[in-house]
Protein backbone atom coordinates (compact mmCIF):
# COMPACT_ATOMS: atom_id res chain seq x y z
CA UNK A 1 0.00 0.00 0.00
CA UNK A 2 1.50 3.24 -1.07
CA UNK A 3 2.05 6.20 1.18
CA UNK A 4 0.33 10.22 0.09
CA UNK A 5 3.14 12.23 0.08
CA UNK A 6 2.58 16.09 0.31
CA UNK A 7 3.45 17.97 -2.96
CA UNK A 8 6.82 19.53 -3.07
CA UNK A 9 6.58 23.00 -3.11
CA UNK A 10 8.45 24.96 -6.41
CA UNK A 11 10.62 27.89 -4.34
CA UNK A 12 10.77 29.66 -7.87
CA UNK A 13 7.09 29.63 -7.71
CA UNK A 14 6.92 30.70 -3.78
CA UNK A 15 9.48 33.79 -5.08
CA UNK A 16 6.95 34.61 -7.70
CA UNK A 17 3.93 35.07 -5.16
CA UNK A 18 5.38 36.05 -2.04
CA UNK A 19 7.85 39.12 -3.05
CA UNK A 20 5.28 40.90 -4.79
CA UNK A 21 2.67 40.53 -2.26
CA UNK A 22 5.53 41.52 0.13
CA UNK A 23 5.84 44.65 -2.41
CA UNK A 24 2.63 45.65 -1.88
CA UNK A 25 2.32 45.75 1.58
CA UNK A 26 5.32 47.69 1.51
CA UNK A 27 4.22 49.69 -0.72
CA UNK A 28 0.52 50.42 1.12
CA UNK A 29 2.39 51.14 4.10
CA UNK A 30 4.66 53.70 2.34
CA UNK A 31 1.73 55.63 1.11
CA UNK A 32 -0.29 55.27 4.36
CA UNK A 33 2.97 56.79 6.16
CA UNK A 34 3.34 59.51 3.41
CA UNK A 35 0.07 60.84 2.96
CA UNK A 36 -2.19 62.35 4.78
CA UNK A 37 -5.48 63.92 4.44
CA UNK A 38 -6.42 67.57 6.10
CA UNK A 39 -9.97 68.01 6.80
CA UNK A 40 -12.30 71.56 6.25
CA UNK A 41 -11.39 73.51 8.44
CA UNK A 42 -7.73 73.01 8.99
CA UNK A 43 -4.34 73.96 8.33
CA UNK A 44 -0.87 71.76 8.47
CA UNK A 45 2.50 72.53 9.33
CA UNK A 46 5.34 70.04 7.93
CA UNK A 47 8.14 68.61 10.61
CA UNK A 48 10.91 67.82 8.47
CA UNK A 49 13.23 65.44 9.81
CA UNK A 50 16.06 65.84 8.07
CA UNK A 51 15.68 69.26 7.03
CA UNK A 52 15.76 71.72 9.42
CA UNK A 53 12.63 71.19 11.52
CA UNK A 54 9.28 73.18 10.61
CA UNK A 55 8.57 74.22 7.59
CA UNK A 56 7.94 77.75 8.41
CA UNK A 57 7.73 79.22 4.99
CA UNK A 58 4.40 77.43 4.23
CA UNK A 59 1.17 76.72 5.32
CA UNK A 60 -0.57 73.49 4.14
CA UNK A 61 -4.01 73.67 3.23
CA UNK A 62 -7.07 71.26 3.34
CA UNK A 63 -7.14 68.15 0.85
CA UNK A 64 -4.66 65.37 0.34
CA UNK A 65 -0.81 65.47 0.28
CA UNK A 66 1.75 63.79 -0.01
CA UNK A 67 4.95 63.73 2.21
CA UNK A 68 8.55 61.19 2.87
CA UNK A 69 7.41 58.95 5.50
CA UNK A 70 10.05 60.62 7.64
CA UNK A 71 8.77 63.76 7.83
CA UNK A 72 5.31 64.75 10.14
CA UNK A 73 2.63 66.54 9.78
CA UNK A 74 1.33 68.66 12.29
CA UNK A 75 -2.46 69.92 12.15
CA UNK A 76 -4.05 73.04 13.48
CA UNK A 77 -7.40 74.58 13.78
CA UNK A 78 -8.45 77.45 11.08
CA UNK A 79 -11.82 77.55 12.34
CA UNK A 80 -13.24 80.35 15.09
CA UNK A 81 -12.90 78.91 18.58
CA UNK A 82 -14.52 80.02 21.88
CA UNK A 83 -13.12 80.10 25.64
CA UNK A 84 -15.52 81.04 28.46
CA UNK A 85 -12.94 82.28 31.08
CA UNK A 86 -14.86 83.06 34.52
CA UNK A 87 -12.27 84.63 36.86
CA UNK A 88 -12.16 87.21 40.48
CA UNK A 89 -10.64 90.42 39.54
CA UNK A 90 -10.47 93.71 41.40
CA UNK A 91 -11.91 97.08 40.92
CA UNK A 92 -10.15 100.63 40.79
CA UNK A 93 -11.16 100.74 45.05
CA UNK A 94 -10.17 96.84 45.37
CA UNK A 95 -13.60 95.44 45.67
CA UNK A 96 -13.55 91.94 44.56
CA UNK A 97 -15.68 90.65 41.80
CA UNK A 98 -16.53 87.92 39.28
CA UNK A 99 -16.37 88.79 36.17
CA UNK A 100 -17.45 86.07 33.08
CA UNK A 101 -15.45 86.36 30.00
CA UNK A 102 -16.34 84.92 26.32
CA UNK A 103 -13.65 85.23 24.02
CA UNK A 104 -13.83 84.19 20.00
CA UNK A 105 -10.43 84.13 18.40
CA UNK A 106 -8.63 81.84 15.43
CA UNK A 107 -5.46 81.57 14.37
CA UNK A 108 -3.98 83.58 11.47
CA UNK A 109 -3.47 80.99 8.96
CA UNK A 110 -0.55 82.40 7.28
CA UNK A 111 1.64 82.58 10.74
CA UNK A 112 0.73 78.85 12.02
CA UNK A 113 4.31 77.48 11.15
CA UNK A 114 5.97 80.14 13.70
CA UNK A 115 2.88 79.53 16.75
CA UNK A 116 3.69 75.66 15.90
CA UNK A 117 8.24 76.57 15.97
CA UNK A 118 7.70 79.23 18.92
CA UNK A 119 4.66 78.82 20.79
CA UNK A 120 3.85 74.57 20.41
CA UNK A 121 0.06 72.70 20.75
CA UNK A 122 -0.69 74.43 24.02
CA UNK A 123 -0.64 77.77 22.73
CA UNK A 124 -4.58 78.13 24.00
CA UNK A 125 -3.30 77.69 27.85
CA UNK A 126 -0.34 79.18 27.35
CA UNK A 127 -0.93 81.99 25.38
CA UNK A 128 -4.71 83.31 24.79
CA UNK A 129 -6.27 82.39 28.42
CA UNK A 130 -3.50 84.48 30.19
CA UNK A 131 -3.62 87.30 27.49
CA UNK A 132 -7.41 87.24 28.39
CA UNK A 133 -7.08 87.42 32.17
CA UNK A 134 -4.19 90.11 31.76
CA UNK A 135 -6.52 92.05 29.89
CA UNK A 136 -9.66 91.47 31.77
CA UNK A 137 -7.64 92.86 35.13
CA UNK A 138 -5.91 95.52 33.94
CA UNK A 139 -9.47 97.22 32.38
CA UNK A 140 -11.54 96.31 35.30
CA UNK A 141 -8.85 98.02 37.83
CA UNK A 142 -9.81 101.32 35.75
CA UNK A 143 -14.05 101.39 37.42
CA UNK A 144 -15.43 101.37 40.60
CA UNK A 145 -18.17 98.74 41.43
CA UNK A 146 -20.81 101.51 40.56
CA UNK A 147 -19.23 102.50 36.75
CA UNK A 148 -19.12 98.25 35.89
CA UNK A 149 -22.24 97.56 37.25
CA UNK A 150 -24.52 100.48 35.98
CA UNK A 151 -23.09 102.71 33.10
CA UNK A 152 -19.59 101.11 31.54
CA UNK A 153 -20.58 97.73 30.53
CA UNK A 154 -20.16 98.45 27.30
CA UNK A 155 -16.86 100.46 27.60
CA UNK A 156 -15.11 97.51 29.74
CA UNK A 157 -16.21 95.00 26.97
CA UNK A 158 -14.55 97.31 24.25
CA UNK A 159 -11.35 97.59 26.14
CA UNK A 160 -10.83 93.85 27.39
CA UNK A 161 -11.43 93.36 23.61
CA UNK A 162 -9.03 95.82 22.40
CA UNK A 163 -6.17 94.80 24.85
CA UNK A 164 -6.92 91.23 24.23
CA UNK A 165 -6.32 91.74 20.62
CA UNK A 166 -3.08 93.87 20.41
CA UNK A 167 -1.24 91.17 22.95
CA UNK A 168 -2.21 88.12 20.60
CA UNK A 169 -1.46 89.92 17.35
CA UNK A 170 1.79 89.32 18.31
CA UNK A 171 1.41 85.42 19.15
CA UNK A 172 0.15 84.44 16.12
CA UNK A 173 -3.69 84.62 16.90
CA UNK A 174 -7.03 86.64 15.78
CA UNK A 175 -9.18 87.92 18.15
CA UNK A 176 -12.28 88.71 16.73
CA UNK A 177 -14.83 89.43 20.00
CA UNK A 178 -14.55 89.40 23.51
CA UNK A 179 -17.83 89.25 25.06
CA UNK A 180 -18.81 90.28 29.08
CA UNK A 181 -21.34 87.93 29.89
CA UNK A 182 -21.65 88.53 33.91
CA UNK A 183 -20.06 90.67 36.55
CA UNK A 184 -21.19 89.67 39.88
CA UNK A 185 -20.47 92.18 42.69
CA UNK A 186 -21.18 91.01 46.49
CA UNK A 187 -24.63 91.55 47.59
CA UNK A 188 -24.30 94.26 50.14
CA UNK A 189 -22.42 96.87 47.59
CA UNK A 190 -24.92 95.72 44.51
CA UNK A 191 -27.57 97.11 47.09
CA UNK A 192 -26.12 99.73 48.37
CA UNK A 193 -25.40 100.72 44.35
CA UNK A 194 -28.99 99.93 43.41
CA UNK A 195 -30.51 101.96 46.40
CA UNK A 196 -28.15 104.89 44.93
CA UNK A 197 -29.32 104.64 41.78
CA UNK A 198 -33.21 104.34 42.45
CA UNK A 199 -32.78 107.86 44.65
CA UNK A 200 -30.79 109.55 41.92
CA UNK A 201 -33.87 108.18 39.70
CA UNK A 202 -36.45 109.69 41.76
CA UNK A 203 -34.44 112.99 42.08
CA UNK A 204 -34.51 112.96 38.27
CA UNK A 205 -38.04 112.38 38.13
CA UNK A 206 -38.63 115.35 40.73
CA UNK A 207 -36.47 117.81 39.20
CA UNK A 208 -38.17 116.97 35.54
CA UNK A 209 -41.82 117.64 36.96
CA UNK A 210 -40.35 121.01 38.84
CA UNK A 211 -39.25 122.21 35.41
CA UNK A 212 -42.60 121.23 33.64
CA UNK A 213 -44.35 123.01 36.31
CA UNK A 214 -42.35 126.16 36.39
CA UNK A 215 -42.11 126.28 32.47
CA UNK A 216 -46.10 125.75 32.70
CA UNK A 217 -46.44 128.95 34.73
CA UNK A 218 -43.95 130.78 32.96
CA UNK A 219 -46.45 130.05 29.89
CA UNK A 220 -49.12 131.01 31.96
CA UNK A 221 -47.70 134.21 32.94
CA UNK A 222 -47.06 135.13 29.20
CA UNK A 223 -50.38 134.23 28.04
CA UNK A 224 -51.88 136.73 30.74
CA UNK A 225 -49.77 139.48 30.38
CA UNK A 226 -50.13 139.69 26.34
CA UNK A 227 -53.71 139.49 26.75
CA UNK A 228 -53.60 142.30 29.46
CA UNK A 229 -51.00 144.37 26.91
CA UNK A 230 -54.01 143.38 24.14
CA UNK A 231 -56.72 144.86 25.68
CA UNK A 232 -54.65 148.07 27.11
CA UNK A 233 -54.16 148.80 23.25
CA UNK A 234 -57.94 148.23 22.73
CA UNK A 235 -59.17 150.26 25.35
CA UNK A 236 -56.96 153.04 24.66
CA UNK A 237 -57.88 153.16 21.10
CA UNK A 238 -61.85 153.09 21.78
CA UNK A 239 -62.20 157.04 22.21
CA UNK A 240 -66.34 158.32 22.43
CA UNK A 241 -65.85 159.51 18.83
CA UNK A 242 -64.86 156.29 17.74
CA UNK A 243 -67.67 154.50 20.08
CA UNK A 244 -69.77 157.16 18.40
CA UNK A 245 -69.03 156.53 14.84
CA UNK A 246 -69.51 152.56 14.95
CA UNK A 247 -72.57 153.05 16.63
CA UNK A 248 -73.91 155.04 13.75
CA UNK A 249 -72.37 152.61 11.12
CA UNK A 250 -74.45 149.80 13.20
CA UNK A 251 -77.59 151.21 12.87
CA UNK A 252 -77.05 152.01 9.17
CA UNK A 253 -76.94 148.63 8.90
CA UNK A 254 -79.96 147.70 10.80
CA UNK A 255 -81.39 150.28 9.36
CA UNK A 256 -81.15 148.10 6.00
CA UNK A 257 -83.25 145.40 7.21
CA UNK A 258 -87.04 144.86 6.14
CA UNK A 259 -88.02 144.65 9.75
CA UNK A 260 -90.15 147.65 10.01
CA UNK A 261 -89.04 150.35 12.50
CA UNK A 262 -88.11 154.11 13.24
CA UNK A 263 -84.77 155.28 13.36
CA UNK A 264 -83.93 158.44 15.74
CA UNK A 265 -80.90 160.32 15.09
CA UNK A 266 -79.27 161.64 18.04
CA UNK A 267 -80.61 160.82 21.72
CA UNK A 268 -79.04 162.28 24.85
CA UNK A 269 -75.82 160.13 24.15
CA UNK A 270 -75.48 161.61 21.05
CA UNK A 271 -76.54 158.13 19.41
CA UNK A 272 -78.73 156.88 17.09
CA UNK A 273 -82.37 155.15 18.60
CA UNK A 274 -84.71 152.28 17.13
CA UNK A 275 -88.11 152.23 17.73
CA UNK A 276 -90.44 149.93 16.81
CA UNK A 277 -89.79 146.90 14.62
CA UNK A 278 -90.65 142.90 14.69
Amino acid sequence: MSQNRPPEIDPEKLKRVVIPVILLIMALVFVIKSSITIKAGEAGVLFQTFGGGVKTDKTFSEGFHVLAPWNKMVVYPTRQQEILEKMRVLSSNGLDITVEISTWFQLDKKNIPSLHKEKGRGYIDDIVKPAIRSATRSVIGRYTPEEIYSTKRDAIQSEIYEETKTILAKQYVQTNEVLVRDITLPNTIKDAIENKLKQEQESLEYEFKLQKEQKEAKRIKIAAEGKAEANRILNASLTPNILKEKGIEATLELSKSPNSKVVLIGNRDGMPLILGGE
